[in-house]
């Protein structure tokens, strides 16, 4: 028994030795990792752009080839406009507290979203605009909606998680801008 002893302490210690360097390995690739931030687009698509055409508007590989970005004239945008004939709206939240989905119900349950012939999508490519929700510090969260075509932002606010449930006040304060954008004349504040 007393070799036994002897022999599992004698092993111990080689083996937190022999094995820090794996820890290295495991995560020193997912720091360098590229990840996708806001306003950029995933480095595979880029590579589509890469692909000549052909006569039918696809790629050799049989895939829709997107029209590349031109330059876009800053006096000329009208980010009013863009809120008001938004139609598609595409749901992301990068908080793990709430939920995109939570933030769709929310929004199909407002009266103004009929009102306003807007639908949710969950193809981020054909939306009209993005609505994307951060987690920003302790209770407040700041959403911000964003023309995928020009990456303009149209409409962005920051709420508190406190009184009420996040996904209800970015469905109010969103559709209350929407509103805003659809009724343009009436600008000032009520009482």
């Amino acid at each position: 028994m007393k070799n036994l002893i002897l022999v599992s302490e004698r092993r111990a210690p080689k083996r937190s030795q022999r094995h820090p360097w794996l820890a290295l390995l495991v995560f020193i690739p997912l720091l360098f990792s590229a990840h996708d931030t806001p306003g950029q687009q995933p480095a595979a698509s880029a590579s589509k752009d890469l692909i000549p055409p052909s006569a039918t508007g696809k790629s050799e590989a049989g895939v829709a080839v997107r029209p590349s970005r031109q330059a876009i004239n800053i006096g000329t945008v009208d980010s009013v406009a863009i809120l008001r004939s938004a139609r598609l709206i595409f749901v992301r939240s990068h908080s793990i507290l709430v939920k995109g989905a939570v933030i769709e119900e929310k929004l199909q349950k407002r009266p103004e979203f009929q009102r306003f012939g807007l639908a949710i999508t969950r193809d981020a490519s054909v939306a009209d605009l993005v609505l994307e929700l951060r987690h920003d510090l302790f209770t407040q969260y700041v959403y911000t909606a964003v023309d995928p075509r020009t990456q303009i932002l149209v409409a962005s606010g920051k709420l508190s998680s406190l009184g009420g449930t996040v996904a209800d006040k970015v469905a109010k304060r969103f559709l209350k801008q929407m509103g805003q954008a659809q009724s343009p004349g009436d600008t000032r504040k009520k009482d």
